[in-house]
């Protein structure tokens, strides 16, 4: 069995850093009393500007590993450079994990895999901090080709402009569900402290992730969190964390129950239907494109037209309103109906300017 899927959720807390010895070990000692089987803390932390609190280094794997020893309690730390990894094997780290600003470099993390080689510890990594899966799960292959037999993935959401839904990092949750996709023996980690930035929202995150079958969670976790040297307003207290964990549900993938599994096939069955017939249409909304494309030819018309364009996403969220569907769903999904559309009559002018010009 995987080393992250040993509990249900596999739960991961403590502070965003080791501020100091004390901290740690208050820190550890709650957490010990509690459904936690893994304990964080960030000894390096690569800060966004210099001048802000960069960790402690070495001296603070010294407090998690008197941690370790005195509570009990497996302890893990992000690295970034190989002499990290070698430090943390030193000081008897469980855990290991690749932040989301190492995950988007592929030298970095060739890098550290290489330092693994011969390894046998478990490493998580978390999402790049673009929205790319293909380097998130391009970041985990390279650690399984260097022997790291005990993966996890982490999802802490990705980096944009602005904190729009008031996320600090957006979700993005496609990313995180097409990956597991692609690796459904894979474990997918939840962090809902860096997907919120806010203490009063992670409980909502969290349960959303056990919602969408997400193996475990990374929760911020500080004795005194307004008092935390970072990320000070996504961190939640030890008895804050019990009430979380407490209120969570956790459901099943499956149910013995055989009317109610009785009733989902028949869903599942007409959804199925419905998802045939739209496809059907998507492919004959594609063909008128392409006749479209022809007449736009003979008139010497552009494929793209922006008057158009917003005439579609008025009417359709128009209709979309009518039966209480977001508008933001529906623009998205004639957004790459759109895009399609128009990559098809490109397509098409394109070989009839061939045409035309072979004559």
């Amino acid at each position: 069995m995987s080393y992250f899927k040993t509990a249900k959720p596999f739960v991961i807390a403590g502070p965003c850093s080791a501020e100091t010895r004390e901290q740690t070990l208050e820190t550890a000692a709650a957490l010990s009393k509690m459904n936690v089987q893994l304990f964080r803390a960030g000894v390096w932390k690569p800060r966004t500007r210099p001048g802000s609190f960069e960790g402690n280094g070495p001296d603070a794997l010294v407090w998690l590993q008197e941690a370790k020893q005195t509570y009990g309690l497996p302890v893990t730390v992000e690295v970034a450079e190989p002499e990290h990894i070698e430090l943390a094997l030193k000081h008897d780290i469980d855990v290991l994990w690749l932040g989301a600003r190492t995950t988007v470099n592929p030298f970095q993390v060739q890098r550290l895999a290489d330092a693994l080689k011969g390894v046998r510890i478990p490493v998580m990594v978390k999402n790049p901090v673009n929205p790319d899966v293909n380097l998130w799960h391009g970041a985990i292959e390279r650690l399984e080709q260097a022997g790291i037999e005990q993966v996890a993935a982490i999802h802490r959401g990705f980096s944009g402009y602005s904190s729009a839904a008031g996320y600090r990092n957006q979700p993005n949750w496609p990313i995180a569900i097409e990956l597991k996709r692609r690796r459904p023996e894979l474990a997918m980690i939840c962090d809902p402290s860096h997907i919120t930035g806010a203490r009063n929202r992670i409980a909502e995150v969290a349960q959303k992730a056990l919602d969408m079958r997400f193996d475990g969670l990374m929760i911020e976790t500080h004795p005194r969190p307004d008092e935390a040297w970072s990320d000070a307003a996504q961190q939640v207290t030890p008895e804050a964390l019990k009430t979380i964990l407490a209120q969570l549900t956790v459901r099943e993938e499956f149910t013995t129950d055989m009317s109610s599994q009785v009733q989902l096939e028949y869903l599942r069955q007409v959804m199925d239907s419905l998802d045939a017939e739209i496809i059907d249409l998507i492919a004959r909304r594609m063909e008128l494109s392409e006749k479209m494309a022809a007449v736009k030819s003979v008139c010497n018309m552009t494929a793209y037209q922006p008057a158009r364009w917003r005439e579609i996403v008025e009417t359709r969220s128009e209709r979309a309103a009518m039966h209480q569907m977001p508008k933001e769903f529906i623009i998205d999904v004639y957004e790459k109906i759109h895009h399609e559309s128009i990559r098809k009559q490109l397509s098409v002018l394109a070989e009839l300017n061939k045409g035309a010009l072979t004559k």
